[in-house]
């Protein structure tokens, strides 16, 4: 038997002995015949993760490891430090990519409530791993051994390890995501961590992860092709109806007549996310590239179909909106696959291509990256955010550049009743949570540092007034020891009051299908004010203020009681009790709305909102288990299953 080499015979028990075992040789027992083969993944991390929490006890043994020569005497300190980095970085690709792959068996088998949570277990690995490799050095080596002048030849060493890998830009963050972790208030060296990345590797050939489609004979040949090479093991409920709508809805959209030849590019891994499967490409047509995406959703009882055909950019973009949940696909060259996307997205950033993919520690290396560069070329001041003032956060922007930093005031108004730890726990939350389209996602920030003299008088007074404890200034620097970053959008309540009447009434009905979409998802957002959701430039309405934010299920809606005594109407108490999770759905119309004209259009857009039998209705849909179909594209858009061939849904 070969023992994985972090197996401790003394600190563990007989109990655990055979875990191991099972590990070890999961492959001769032939365990997929009792588990699907999706489903082995997760029968290792599990068995890993039971593994870890014996471990975190100190056992003698280990105790005497802690400070004992390195095993082999050809490696130094540094070296040694990097290559266990790199094992456990190799270590958490692995449960990546096999959580990864389990996909598609969640999706053929419309296991909906199965893929959200291994999507959002698949976010939790990387702060697992990263804690499993402290403790590795932490038990090899004594911390006063992590001497910060040695990190530069830790980084050379590092860096050489991984110059042949294709993810090695995933690595280089690993890297910095430990020393960080063990420098604390150490800062952003070059020297040390990689601000840059310190590879330059060609890109490599498309060629490796596409796959080419020609058929002289017409679109239809041409996406029978590249549908037939897609297999699931279930079967398509009427191919041939979803090839000729995805042609009517190509010919109806675009201007074919000058057209002489068409071919397709398509990627060979399979995007999914949520219900849906994704095929991403795209279409030629005279060498002219047009972005392609395909969404297969599976009806569970009537087979695969074609949901609809995406072909333009802007919808694209909101396929792969920072507002969604990561997706699900596998690949071994992030940087291949992510230089393809931004070809067919040119206006979306790398750290929200890497994000979206499941990257997202590597997407806010990429975020800082541009940060940096953007600061370097412009000279605007950091200013606060145009708005309501918050009563949590403090909020600024740089005008010129597209996103929002949010830091925790040191002290809330009476009428929050939270704590620090419940608001970064509620954007922890919104995190690993199906964002359906609705939340935006944020990055998490230690110690950032800003220049000094970019900083305006009145958001510096702002900061030290209201954020005290979360910020260090120095000569030049401002050092903001926990911040939050998110995508910059349009306050709801500014937008409203500088649109016309039907754009008005657009973003209500918006704003009112947000709430709905975050409910269905088990998602109450507590303060539903207009203030606290943005507008993004799709004219989504998104929702951006997370500190109230709680599980739907969570809430207890309920009707106000019938007033005992004709007195009670004219009392300043209720003449109810009212507990800390209860919600009285017929108050949010006044509570929500102090302009007559915005009441009466959100009334008759949403006026099933203000009725409790609305929202007890959604909690037994999720208690239920019911999983909330929720589409990154316009429902107009859908084709028709049942209307015959040539048809769109319209709606």
């Amino acid at each position: 038997m070969v023992v994985p080499k972090w197996f401790d015979h003394d600190g563990l028990t007989n109990l655990v002995r055979p875990i191991i075992w099972i590990e070890a040789h999961i492959a001769s027992i032939n365990l997929c015949t009792a588990v699907p083969i999706e489903s082995a993944g997760a029968v290792l991390f599990w068995l890993e993760n039971k593994i870890s929490w014996i471990l975190k006890s100190e056992s003698p043994r280990r105790s005497q490891i802690r400070n004992a020569e390195p095993t082999s005497m050809a490696q130094s300190k540094p070296e040694l430090i990097a290559q266990i980095i790199l094992d456990g970085f190799i270590d958490y690709r692995k449960k990546f990519h096999a959580i990864t792959l389990a996909a598609e068996g969640y999706f053929e088998k419309a296991e909906w409530r199965a893929i959200q949570e291994q999507s959002k277990y698949r976010i939790e690995l990387y702060d697992e791993f990263s804690q499993r490799v402290i403790r590795q050095l932490d038990d090899k080596f004594a911390r006063e051994d992590f001497e910060i002048a040695n990190w530069a030849e830790v980084k050379a060493v590092f860096v050489e390890l991984i110059r042949n890998r294709p993810d090695f830009e995933l690595a280089e963050t690993v890297f910095n995501t430990i020393y960080r972790k063990i420098f604390t208030d150490a800062d952003v060296d070059e020297q040390r961590v990689f601000v840059r990345s310190a590879i330059d590797t060609p890109m490599g050939d498309v060629a490796a992860i596409t796959k080419q489609y020609i058929d002289a004979s017409g679109l239809g040949n041409l996406f029978k092709q590249v549908l037939h090479d897609y297999s699931f093991n279930v079967p398509y409920e009427n191919l041939d109806r979803d090839i000729d709508q995805v042609v009517t809805a190509i010919k109806s959209g675009l201007d074919l007549d000058a057209v002489t030849h068409a071919r397709v590019e398509m990627l060979k891994m399979v995007f999914y996310r949520n219900k849906g499967a994704y095929l991403i490409g795209r279409l030629f047509l005279d060498e002219t590239p047009l972005p392609l995406a395909i969404p297969i959703l599976n009806d569970e009882t009537r087979g695969l179909y074609i949901d609809t055909v995406i072909w333009n950019e802007d919808d694209l973009s909101l396929i792969f909106s920072f507002t969604r949940s990561y997706f699900m696909v596998d690949t071994d060259r992030p940087s291949l696959l992510i230089n393809f996307l931004q070809q067919l997205l040119p206006a979306k950033k790398l750290s929200e291509l890497y994000s979206s993919i499941g990257f997202y520690k590597h997407g806010k290396t990429e975020l800082y990256r541009s940060f940096l560069d953007h600061l370097a070329n412009s000279s605007d001041q950091f200013v606060i955010a145009d708005g309501i003032k918050g009563l949590v956060m403090t909020v600024f922007t740089l005008p010129s550049y597209q996103v929002v930093f949010k830091v925790i005031k040191d002290r809330f108004s009476p009428t929050k009743k939270i704590t620090r730890q419940q608001v970064r726990d509620s954007y922890y939350f919104v995190k690993t949570h199906d964002r359906v389209g609705r939340m935006a996602d944020t990055q998490e920030f230690s110690n950032f540092v800003f220049p000094k003299h970019r900083f305006s008088k009145e958001l510096l007074e702002e900061l030290q007034r209201d954020a005290s404890s979360s910020i260090k200034i120095t000569n030049d620097q401002i050092v903001i020891k926990h911040l939050y970053t998110e995508r910059l959008m349009i306050p709801l309540n500014i937008y409203i009051d500088n649109v016309d009447e039907i754009s008005m009434r657009e973003a209500l009905e918006e704003y009112g299908n947000a709430i709905k979409q975050l409910a269905a998802a088990n998602i109450f957002p507590g303060d539903m004010l207009l203030k606290n959701f943005g507008v993004t430039r799709h004219g989504r309405v998104v929702f951006y203020d997370y500190d109230e934010i709680c599980n739907l299920t969570d809430v207890n809606f309920r009707n106000i009681p019938a007033p005992r005594y004709p007195e009670d109407e004219l009392s300043a108490e209720p003449w109810y009790s009212v507990g800390p999770r209860d919600v009285f759905p017929e108050e949010l119309e006044t509570f929500l709305f102090h302009n007559p004209e915005l009441k009466a259009m959100f009334r008759e857009l949403h006026g099933d909102l203000f009725a409790v039998e609305y929202w007890q209705g959604l909690q037994q849909q999720i208690r239920n288990q019911q999983v909330v179909d929720v589409f990154p594209y316009r429902r107009k858009k859908r084709f028709d299953r049942d209307a015959g061939y040539g048809s769109m849904h319209q709606g």
